[in-house]
């Protein structure tokens, strides 16, 4: 498929793991071999649309769709730049033993219900661990299948998953300010802007966003960011240019959000891996 690249990184009995990369100039990869079997995708870079008749779903960091087999879902591209995800997918009696019963449709094979749910930070840096980890050969395959585990039962689990909630209005609102704030990680949005370009009052905006999400909007945005940074810090020399473009004030404001985040300042972060790839040539 033209601007969809397809990366296998793992693949044993029980959790299979792929890299996607699309362009932004089509369709996902709907005939893919994983879409037979249900699946959780991990959405790190960029922002696509995922539609399944009239149920969307915005995709980006901070969100994890749940797929089932054979769905017919279809995408599109709002944003320039396209996207990236990890695709886990587990055996399909160990995901049964992982997933609450709340999450799952009535009926013998597995049919998620919802079909998104949002992650918390530790979640998404167990995706950027996974990731680097498979991608520099450093990870060996009873590590990265126990990251995989631990990464899907805690999307997964009661304690750390939510489910984007209120109305399909609300939500529809909610789904337009995360592709305004997802078109310039880097602009400093006042929440006027933000409100002017979805065409309603600043205080009906930060009410709604607020309801659907679970939390306001600047922390959104934040964690939009600090995806982005854990997208790019393995491969980055200057972290004070990478908080710089990622909108940050200063250096020290983005070390702090980061530690905050993820338990870890970013140059603590970098060198665990860094320090893995000298260590496992």
């Amino acid at each position: 498929m033209t601007g969809f690249r397809i990366e296998p990184l793992l693949h044993t009995r029980t959790v299979t793991v792929r890299d996607t990369v699309c362009d932004g100039s089509g369709e996902h990869a709907a005939g893919a071999a994983w879409c037979a079997q249900p699946h959780l995708v991990f959405p790190y870079r960029g922002l696509f649309v995922r539609h399944q008749g009239q149920e969307l779903a915005v995709a980006e960091a901070g969100q994890v769709l749940l797929s089932n087999a054979c769905a017919d879902y279809g995408t599109r591209h709002p944003v320039p730049g396209g996207d990236a995800s990890l695709i886990v997918h587990v055996e399909e009696s160990m995901l049964r033993e992982v997933t609450p019963r709340g999450l799952l449709r009535d009926g013998e094979a597995i049919r998620f219900d919802p079909l998104r749910l949002r992650i918390d930070a530790r979640a998404q840096a167990l995706v950027a661990m996974l990731r680097h980890g498979l991608r520099e050969a450093i990870a060996e395959p009873l590590e990265a299948e126990s990251l995989a585990l631990t990464l899907v039962q805690r999307s997964l689990g009661p304690r750390t998953a939510h489910a984007a909630g209120s109305s399909s209005g609300r939500q529809r609102l909610a789904d337009r300010t995360k592709l305004v704030l997802a078109s310039d990680l880097s602009r400093r949005w006042t929440l006027a802007e933000i409100a002017a370009e979805i065409g309603v009052s600043p205080v009906y905006l930060t009410q709604v966003f607020q309801q659907v999400e679970a939390m306001p909007l600047y922390r959104y945005q934040l964690r939009l960011r600090l995806a982005r940074a854990l997208d790019r810090i393995g491969d980055i020399d200057d972290l004070g240019q990478l908080g710089f473009e990622l909108g940050f004030s200063s250096h020290s404001h983005f070390s702090a959000a980061f530690q905050q985040a993820y338990g870890r300042s970013p140059s603590e972060f970098r060198e665990a891996v860094i320090a893995r790839r000298r260590r496992d040539p």
